[in-house]
């Protein structure tokens, strides 16, 4: 039963979620069983850009340290608001959600190659809060049952929460300085003065995860609508055996 309920609970998460979640958990599972170690995974421009070890602008990514504490913190969190977001704000907008992640995927990046960042992950989750709270104002919050505030202040919590486990705040500035780029882009500048849509979503992203809405002026042939379609023949006949 109980794995039915989990098998249930998988199937049934929105696509995006479901998929980046499965890559973290197998990579840091690979991790753990030895078929790869991290430094096959940690971001490094040098090796990207003269080795053409691409994969490494997404397996930095997908890593979240070692079996612990910090790793189940992590997943909670990325499943978590990942989730409310996908069925939230972003519900039939597939497509605006996949832009999302690449446009704060390739921030983080840029900033990577400044900076001494070798996993970038955490800062990935940090941002998915941001947004989620910037857009979620006024949900009443509550942190281990120590600190109750609004949702805006979420992600200055878990910075906070870092900080006292002795961890570098600089990932988790950085993730809520790129979600802040991100929602001032996308819901506070178009809506400005003067203000347009900044942040497009490539057409063929759209043709590759949302579905085509019907056409309401949409005209079948003649063949094709439900009045010219064979109908089942146990049908006809109860039909001309019960007439009304």
């Amino acid at each position: 039963m109980a794995y039915q309920g989990f098998a249930q609970e998988y199937l049934g998460m929105p696509a995006v979620t479901r998929a980046y979640t499965t890559a973290c958990v197998l990579t840091t599972a690979a991790v753990q069983l030895e078929f790869i170690t991290p430094f096959q995974l940690y971001f490094n421009p040098d090796l990207i850009f003269r080795k053409f070890q691409i994969w490494r602008l997404i397996t930095n990514f997908l890593f979240f340290g070692p079996l612990g504490f910090s790793f189940f913190f992590n997943m909670i969190f990325l499943y978590r608001y990942c989730r409310m977001l996908e069925e939230g704000s972003f519900r039939g907008r597939t497509a605006d959600f996949v832009f999302m992640f690449l446009f704060g995927g390739f921030l983080m990046t840029l900033f990577g190659l400044f900076a001494s960042l070798f996993f970038l992950g955490q800062a990935f989750t940090i941002m998915l809060v941001y947004v989620w709270s910037r857009r979620n104002p006024y949900i009443r919050m509550n942190f281990f049952g120590l600190l109750n505030f609004q949702a805006p202040f979420l992600p200055w919590v878990l910075m906070g929460f870092s900080l006292l486990l002795g961890n570098s705040i600089i990932i988790d500035l950085l993730g809520i300085a790129v979600g802040h780029i991100y929602y001032f882009l996308e819901d506070v500048f178009p809506n400005q003065p003067g203000g347009k849509k900044l942040l497009l979503t490539p057409s063929f992203l759209k043709m590759v995860f949302d579905t085509p809405e019907e056409d309401p002026n949409y005209n079948p042939l003649p063949e094709d609508r439900p009045e010219h379609q064979p109908r089942d023949r146990d049908q006809d006949q109860n039909e001309q055996q019960h007439p009304q």
